[in-house]
């Protein structure tokens, strides 16, 4: 006879939602084949669809360290934005997050495998970990935004500096920005050089359509890039709230002698 572990136990649990001891009976009657052990509850008529239905819907919780030097998001994702609002929800994002601060290369998915089953059995929905992310900054100082309103956007940042001037209203206008500004990334170094130079070439190709010369037609495509990188690196956005700050963002965190040197955003469905 097979051996059922009980790493095969718990697969089968989260795949399938199913209780434990019956998770149990269809390995041993499988012979520890865990397809096989879905087709048997399938041919019995236990139903084994919490996994197949769409997890499109969910909540992001995020946590840092009371140094301020660790910060960590994390994504759950069920089937209905009333589970998603649920407080076994946030209680199992929270826990993932929370690890992942104490724990910065941990595995929250393994941390979190029982709660995840547990709330599955609760709500009848497919509950999963989705996206994580974090970042640790020994020398400087990192932030923590959640949107919360719908909770389903959270935003770390790694600031380096005079990290004393980061005030709670600054990393709530900074991590606002990067949640509905959505950047492509940090700054120029960060869009690919294939993109730059489709942009440039389309830019230039524009101005000589135009009868003008090679080179007045290149130094009209330099200043599209600008443009170009003004919409996309979020260092030489427009901070969103002109009335406030007229400027980039990278000029408001230079009034404060801060640079940000690293963001993270999570977006519940987005990649």
């Amino acid at each position: 006879m097979a051996e059922i572990t009980a790493k095969a136990v718990n697969e089968l649990r989260t795949r399938t939602g199913l209780g434990m001891m019956e998770c149990k009976k269809l390995l041993t009657e499988s012979g520890g084949d865990i397809e096989k052990a879905i087709d048997i509850a399938r041919k019995k008529g236990i139903k084994t669809s919490i996994t197949e239905r769409q997890a499109s819907e969910g909540r992001v919780a995020g946590a840092r360290s009371a140094d301020g030097k660790t910060a960590a998001l994390v994504e759950v994702n069920c089937n209905t934005d009333f589970t998603a609002k649920s407080e076994p929800v946030a209680a199992l994002a929270n826990k993932a997050a929370q690890y992942l601060v104490q724990n910065p290369k941990g595995d929250a998915s393994q941390q979190v495998a029982n709660d995840l089953i547990d709330v599955a059995q609760k709500t009848g929905e497919n509950v999963r970990l989705g996206k994580t992310a974090v970042l640790t900054n020994p020398a400087g100082k990192v932030a923590l935004y959640i949107y919360a309103i719908s909770g389903k956007i959270g935003v770390i940042m790694s600031f380096a500096g005079k990290v004393e001037n980061l005030t709670d209203e600054l990393v709530m206008d900074v991590g606002g920005h990067i949640a509905f500004a959505r950047p492509f990334g940090l700054d120029r170094n960060s869009i690919p050089v294939d993109l730059v130079a489709k942009e440039r070439e389309i830019a230039v190709e524009q101005a000589k359509a135009t009868g003008k010369p090679q080179q007045i037609a290149e130094k009209i495509a330099e200043g599209k890039l600008n443009a170009f990188y003004a919409e996309r690196a979020l260092l030489d956005q427009e901070f969103f709230n002109a009335q406030k700050f007229k400027g980039s963002i990278q000029n408001l965190l230079k009034e404060k002698g801060l640079t940000l040197q690293d963001y993270k955003r999570v977006e519940v469905g987005q990649q």
